[in-house]
Parts: structure tokens; C-alpha cells; sequence
């Protein structure tokens, strides 16, 4: 049974080796899959230097779908800056990320791996907090290990 909720969330990202790091406070509704499964779908927030000539109409979306085993997180641009995260807890998961294009080319998407050192998930029934650690890696080249923590109030 889909049931779902409207509740507060604060989603951080933050680099342990880079001076980088993004917070986004936000409403989120949650939808429960199952007793182990959710969806998150947020409206993200348009980055500050955008010019209004070029920010889409519509909203961004962030849609993450969590279980304590494995984490995707898709964000739609509209035709802005999209990416796909997959992270599971020892395993090399997929990262891509399709850049703005003017033409009307299909652009391929740029491909990088994560490594997933950390996966937590916490609260019961609903989900309290997310916590992922995790590398990113470009071939044998790595750019960087980074903290995604989700905190979901009720």
C-alpha cells in the first residue's frame, strides 16, 4: 500500500577533502513502498547565480529512493544540469551527470563511480535520517570522498 507524507527535510552534501558543500531546507512528501522502501520527491531550489533569462519555468526535481540496503538519487533538469547518483553500501555504483545543451542533439551523459563506504538509514517506521559516505572516481583518478546526510523531521 502507497501511503505518503508532507514533512520537513534539511539534505547536506559536504567534501572531507575539498572545500565544497551544499544545504537544502526544504518540504519533501515521502512515500512508503513498503516497510523498508521510500520515495523522496523534492522541489530543488534554483542555484543563486542563474540568470532569470535562463532559469526553467518549471521546477527541479529530487527524487531519492531510499531503503537501508541501497540509495538512488535522480535530480530532472529541465533541460538544466540533471545527474544520477546510485549508491549500496561496498559497492561501485554509477554516477552520471548530463550537462545543458543548446542543440537538440542528445548529449551523452558524463560517467563517473562511486564507491560507497557508508550507507545508514535510521528511524522507525518512517525514516529519520540518511547518512551516505562515499568516493567519486573518475577511471583511477579520484575526486574527492564526500558526506550526502538526509534528515527528515516528523
Amino acid at each position: 500500500m502507497l501511503t505518503h507524507h508532507r514533512k520537513p527535510v534539511c539534505l547536506s552534501l559536504i567534501s572531507t577533502d575539498l572545500p565544497l558543500s551544499s544545504i537544502v531546507e526544504t518540504a519533501g512528501t515521502l512515500y512508503q513502498k513498503d516497510n523498508e522502501r521510500f520515495h523522496l520527491l523534492l522541489a530543488a531550489p534554483t542555484p543563486k547565480n542563474y540568470e532569470a533569462a535562463i532559469t526553467p519555468s518549471s521546477p527541479r526535481l529530487l527524487w531519492l529512493e531510499i531503503s537501508p540496503y541501497r540509495v538512488t538519487m535522480t535530480m530532472q533538469g529541465n533541460g538544466q544540469l540533471s545527474y544520477r547518483h546510485f549508491w549500496e553500501q561496498g559497492v561501485y555504483g554509477i554516477t552520471r551527470y548530463w550537462l545543458p545543451t543548446e542543440s537538440l542533439q542528445p548529449q551523452q551523459p558524463i560517467r563517473l563511480r562511486n564507491f560507497t563506504r557508508s550507507l545508514t538509514l535510521s528511524g522507525h517506521p518512517l525514516p529519520e535520517n540518511l547518512r551516505v559516505e562515499y568516493e567519486l572516481w573518475s577511471g583511477k583518478v579520484q575526486l574527492g570522498s564526500y558526506i550526502l546526510n538526509l534528515d527528515i523531521q516528523h
